[in-house]
């Protein structure tokens, strides 16, 4: 969501999700005749990385996902899916799931969403501790933020405007313009997050 956040690389999982991701990564960079430095060249992602990948001893983070899939000429979602042939798409395992950490490390969020489709649709699992801010940036124009508050208290700013969640209840609002959230409350927050990104009929 924003630049302000540090990303937080999944330990390594030795599972076969993983060990899938890095075979599909090799065959790929092999089809196309490409060493380590030129595939890390073309993604700027750095050879040390793509060959701990491909050995299967490190989770890349999304980016460098995207980043490699781009270099090789396919999709997210078809590196993912490596050579199995299911009906099920993608399984993260818990270690898998991309973790991000606000500034203040006290609000943490899960990528829960389809990694294939990030460029146009975000989904986040939102946890914040008390007095927990997330500040972000804006978004690409149009893009209109979606939060559901599961627990907790939040108050969320985006420009100059104000309003405050309580659980059960969804806010929807542009972030296409500073925005923050802000937990309020006396305990922690819990809260869905969807971010459609560069939509149309903001006021539909």
């Amino acid at each position: 969501m924003s630049t302000r956040r540090g990303v937080k690389t999944p330990p390594s999982n030795n599972g076969e999700s993983g060990a899938e991701l890095g075979k599909t990564i090799q065959r790929l960079r092999k089809a196309y005749n490409l060493s380590l430095g030129e595939l890390s060249e073309q993604s700027g992602v750095a050879k040390s990385i793509i060959s701990q990948i491909e050995r299967n001893e490190t989770n890349p983070t999304l980016s460098t996902v995207i980043r490699l899939s781009r270099a090789l000429d396919t999709t997210v979602d078809e590196v993912l899916r490596g050579e199995t042939s299911s009906l099920f798409i993608e399984h993260q395992t818990k270690s898998g799931i991309p973790m991000l950490e606000s500034q203040d490390g006290l609000c943490r969020l899960a990528i829960v969403g389809p990694l294939s489709l990030v460029d146009s649709f975000q989904w986040y699992d939102f946890h914040a501790k008390p007095k927990g801010v997330l500040e972000s940036e804006p978004h690409p124009q149009g893009t209109i933020e979606h939060l559901y508050i599961v627990s907790g208290e939040l108050e969320i700013t985006t420009g100059t405007e104000t309003k405050t969640g309580k659980p059960g209840e969804a806010l929807r609002y542009r972030a296409d313009v500073p925005h923050k959230i802000v937990n309020v409350g006396q305990g922690e927050a819990h809260a869905v997050m969807v971010l459609a990104l560069r939509q149309t009929g903001q006021g539909q």
